[in-house]
């Protein structure tokens, strides 16, 4: 399954020189893809992104002045809400009188 902000994330990682953090991206992924078939691929898109997200905001607070940082969270942020929208119950309608 393809995230596109994964390699992004980890080529801003790389560039930060924050190389442990690649390794649990990677073990997050691989992680995920096993439950692809069961949960579905856009599911699988929001954890990833979930968890990108939670790093970038990590990386936002280490690096406030880093225009790179603060750029690719909220595009992940977008992103994941964008698919996590999917997910929401739709509202009932409550039966009006009248």
């Amino acid at each position: 399954m393809e995230v596109p902000e994964v390699e992004e994330v980890k080529a801003l990682l790389e560039r930060l020189g924050e190389r442990e953090l690649i390794g649990r991206v990677d073990s997050f992924v691989r992680m995920n893809e096993g439950l692809e078939a069961k949960r579905g691929e856009d599911f699988i898109a929001v954890s990833i992104l979930g968890f990108l997200e939670g790093i970038l905001t990590v990386l936002g607070e280490r690096y406030p002045e880093d225009k790179d940082v603060r750029e690719l969270h909220e595009k992940v942020r977008a992103r994941r809400a964008e698919l996590d929208e999917q997910f929401r119950r739709p509202r009932i309608p409550y039966l009006e009188e009248g």
